[in-house]
């Protein structure tokens, strides 16, 4: 049944990747600030005072926004850093001239100092998502390995609309974001 679902997985990233590779880059940036506008109404990111952030690449929803305002409002943010096999740890950044390209070409903070918040709000990358907030990632499991050892934050995913699918395979070990939010929806997790 894993292989099965290893190889559905496979086909939703190439779907997903085609659909990133032909989208206008206006319109991926006018979504982008839609959903950080969502974002930002929440009252887990109103709340928080450390935002952990995923380093936007490819297509992506941008978290730049995000990031700005965060930082205009004296909010603690960290990035993810990938520090051994399968393993990624957070750190803080106060500005884009703390990361630089690293794992895969993805910006990864050069700063030192690791961030130990357990409670800070998460924002939580993937390559597609269903209505039940089943994720799809890139394959590699960080944020489901992190997500395990660190189950406490509040966790929001941001998508495109058009990442969304029917269904996503998933598994037990999979860790659901608490809220998923996309330029035309937000979806909230009701399993637990």
């Amino acid at each position: 049944m894993e292989k099965k679902w290893e190889t559905e997985k496979q086909e939703i990233r190439k779907t997903v990747f085609k659909r990133r590779r032909e989208a206008n880059e206006q319109t991926l940036r006018a979504n982008s600030r839609i959903i950080c506008r969502k974002v930002i109404q929440t009252p887990a990111f109103q709340n928080a005072s450390v935002l952990y952030v995923y380093m936007d690449c490819k297509g992506e929803v941008s978290v730049r926004p995000l990031l700005e305002l965060a930082w205009k409002l004296g909010k603690k943010t960290a990035a993810p850093k990938v520090t051994g096999k399968g393993e990624m740890k957070y750190y803080y950044i106060s500005s884009y001239r703390d990361v630089s390209p690293g794992y895969c070409d993805i910006p990864e903070p050069v700063t030192g100092e690791e961030a130990r918040e357990e409670d800070a709000l998460l924002l939580v990358p993937g390559v597609a998502f269903d209505r039940q907030l089943h994720r799809c990632g890139y394959g590699q499991g960080f944020y489901d390995r992190y997500l395990e050892k660190h189950p406490a934050h509040p966790t929001i995913a941001l998508a495109f609309e058009f990442q969304m699918m029917e269904r996503v395979p998933f598994s037990a070990h999979d860790r659901l974001p608490q809220m998923l939010i996309t330029e035309k929806e937000v979806y909230v997790c009701h399993n637990g």
